[in-house]
């Protein structure tokens, strides 16, 4: 059964959007800048536009992470996301039905890279966060705090 002690609100997943030039070589001295730092990447998506790209990730050390971008020019937005766990990819219909329910619309999503003990986890940017988790627990998910997440 999901834990349901935590609110949401009080630790969300944070979620930074960095906007890099559209070359070669320049995701890598992001991840590598992050790296050299001890900063994990936990989750990332890429959209690429003619001349830059917008990287999308959750990390395990937002305060570090958010002092290294700044510090080495890289511009960036910060926002709060909906992290849900989940055992396989048979669920992933009953998150989006719980989402669906309460009538949340869901802007994107992507997955996380590796998560504790094999288990599967969602980051979702929908317009309530706090109506979306609410459903999703309500439904047995657990939903993920930046704790969660931090190593």
């Amino acid at each position: 059964m999901a834990d349901t002690t935590t609110p949401v609100a009080t630790d969300p997943v944070r979620q930074f959007s960095v906007f890099i030039e559209s070359r070669v070589g320049r995701l890598f001295d992001l991840v590598a800048l992050l790296t050299a730092h001890d900063v994990h990447i936990m989750a990332l998506t890429t959209i690429d536009a003619s001349d830059t790209a917008i990287d999308r990730m959750i990390v395990d050390d937002p305060d570090r992470a958010r002092e290294l971008l700044a510090a080495n020019n890289f511009a960036y937005t910060e926002c709060d996301v909906l992290a849900v766990e989940f055992g396989d990819g048979t669920q992933l219909k009953h998150i989006l039905g719980a989402l669906l329910a309460v009538e949340v619309n869901i802007h994107y999503t992507y997955a996380f890279i590796l998560r504790p003990e094999g288990k599967s986890a969602i980051a979702i940017h929908c317009e309530d966060n706090e109506v979306a988790a609410q459903s999703v627990n309500s439904r047995g998910f657990k939903v993920l705090t930046q704790r969660d997440i931090s190593r």
